[in-house]
């Protein structure tokens, strides 16, 4: 056999154990389980206690107690989607051919940035565990737009969190986080083109690229280290954040109440607070839905129901190196505005 035909019979194989891996990893992680849980909204109106506080008024006092029991329910949680992102984010670099994915993903344009958020929905990821699938892509070759928009999709445009949140808030809260959530996933994609143009500096993931391999054997072992390096390097930052953000939620957000209404700087601290913290898929769901019943005004709601899934301060630090300072901060701050604005409209309107 040639080096050539051995090389596209590899080529083939990878990209056929990728394919396999997604759908396989998917329907086990995701597709399966969210189908089951949309039953449960569909009938119970509930797909379970709010992460932030459980069934109290308030978080737990700041302490090392509250930052583990946040850390540990987090992680139950969102552990095998961890997983999952970070074996498809290195089978993205050591299975897929760069110019596959540049292809479809790699030009500066609209129609990648369309290409990136579509793709991301079949995802349903959270943020920081799209994070790795993130950095495999911009490792890729793949434009910041579209690495964006398929970042922002996978938790704005997530089909199953907006049918939970219509069978567990009412549907006028997914027909307002879609009127909201398409313009965010893809305007903010077509942004972080156009921040990033060519000529402007770009701190992608600098580690070499390799050649790529003629044997499955030599597929093997780099997919297994690509995998080994983004974990040491991804996992580490990750966790003391999020034990970070567990121990001071009760600063973040306040004792909720029916003190906290529709005035405007409310609705800008929560955008804000919400933008920061970090929840697993569809957590926001249970946690407005507590926050309601509370007596919360509809448009803190609304902010927080914008703001909580599509970044986090956790996936803005393991993205780091994947984009510029300023377009991360840039989408940090879109995703602010989004949910401001979604709070005001949910306050004139009198949402609940």
């Amino acid at each position: 056999m040639s080096t050539a035909t051995q090389t596209a019979r590899t080529v083939r194989v990878s990209v056929l154990v990728f394919v396999l891996l997604a759908i396989a990893g998917l329907f086990y992680v995701k597709w399966h389980p969210y189908y089951g849980r949309a039953l449960v909204a569909a009938t119970q109106h509930s797909i379970g206690h709010s992460i932030l506080m459980g069934e109290a008024a308030s978080a737990p006092a700041p302490s090392w107690s509250a930052a583990l029991d946040y850390a540990l329910s987090y992680g139950k949680a969102i552990w095998q989607a961890m997983v999952l992102g970070l074996l498809l984010g290195s089978g993205i670099q050591a299975l897929l051919p760069m110019n596959w994915v540049k292809r479809v993903l790699g030009s500066r344009g609209i129609g990648s940035v369309l290409a990136g958020g579509l793709l991301a929905m079949p995802g349903m990821m959270c943020t920081c565990c799209a994070a790795p699938v993130v950095v495999g892509l911009r490792k890729q070759q793949a434009a910041p737009g579209a690495a964006v928009a398929f970042w922002l999709g996978n938790t704005t445009l997530n089909p199953a969190t907006l049918i939970f949140t219509g069978f567990v808030l009412g549907w006028h809260w997914t027909l307002l986080r879609v009127l909201l959530g398409v313009p965010m996933v893809f305007g903010l994609g077509y942004l972080a083109d156009k921040i990033t143009a060519p000529g402007s500096t770009v701190t992608v993931d600098a580690s070499p690229v390799e050649a790529e391999p003629r044997s499955l054997a030599d597929v093997g072992r780099r997919w297994l280290q690509i995998f080994l390096r983004m974990a040491a390097r991804l996992i580490p930052e990750y966790v003391v954040i999020v034990l970070l953000l567990g121990a001071v939620r009760a600063w973040m957000f306040p004792h909720i109440g029916p003190a906290i209404g529709d005035q405007w700087l409310w609705i800008v601290a929560l955008a804000l607070a919400g933008m920061l913290f970090v929840i697993p898929t569809a957590g926001e769901v249970p946690i407005v839905q507590a926050m309601l019943a509370l007596g919360m005004g509809g448009g803190p709601a609304a902010a927080l129901l914008m703001t909580l899934p599509p970044v986090s301060l956790p996936s803005l630090a393991m993205l780091s190196r994947s984009f510029p300072m300023r377009a991360l901060m840039m989408v940090a701050a879109a995703v602010v505005g989004f949910g401001i604005l979604a709070g005001l409209i949910a306050a004139i309107t009198g949402m609940r």
